[in-house]
């Protein structure tokens, strides 16, 4: 991962009770341009498709600096189907609204999204876990073992006029 620096991120220790925050602090980031493959293992861990200490995906990746969500779109793993949504310009014309009920929908539904989120020094993928009382959602990922938490999604998605996210399908929910 290249930015550290997005707003509200933190070191945090998780309640482990939960077994996706277990998932999460359990992961590495093993390269620093595998932020995309890494949200997926992390969601693949979460689903108990794959070992916890499974990194097949950063491993053929590595640094690969010009990948993509679309690398993964519609791409079954382990059981899983991951699919690339809200490609739109980043504009004012972005339907954040429609983004925002699609996160609430998948969340809802107990499954996470994968999100792209712009910082200081560029954009950086989320894991969108949860969503709190007041509406916002919680997202994480990690800078090598380090867990990192973003409280202010929303606030970051509408200062990028939109962003991309990935969600997914289980072969049952086909």
């Amino acid at each position: 991962m290249t930015n550290t620096s997005i707003s509200k991120a933190q070191t945090s220790n998780i309640d482990s009770n939960d077994f996706f925050d277990t998932a999460v602090n359990n992961h590495n980031q093993i390269f620093p341009y595998s932020g995309i493959p890494s949200a997926i293992e992390m969601v693949l861990k979460d689903r108990n498709a794959v070992d916890q200490d499974f990194y097949e995906l950063q491993n053929d990746w590595q640094n690969k600096k010009d990948g993509s969500f679309r690398d993964f779109d519609q791409k079954k793993l382990y059981g899983i189907t991951f699919i690339q949504k809200f490609t739109e310009p980043r504009d004012a014309n972005f339907p954040i609204d429609s983004l925002f009920q699609t996160i609430e929908e998948e969340l809802k539904f107990g499954r996470k999204v994968i999100i792209s989120l712009q910082g200081n020094m560029g954009w950086s993928i989320f894991v969108v876990c949860k969503q709190t009382a007041d509406g916002e959602f919680t997202s994480y990922s990690k800078d090598g073992s380090h867990t990192l938490i973003i409280r202010n999604t929303k606030e970051i998605v509408e200062r990028s006029n939109g962003t991309e996210i990935m969600t997914y399908r289980l072969s049952t929910d086909l």
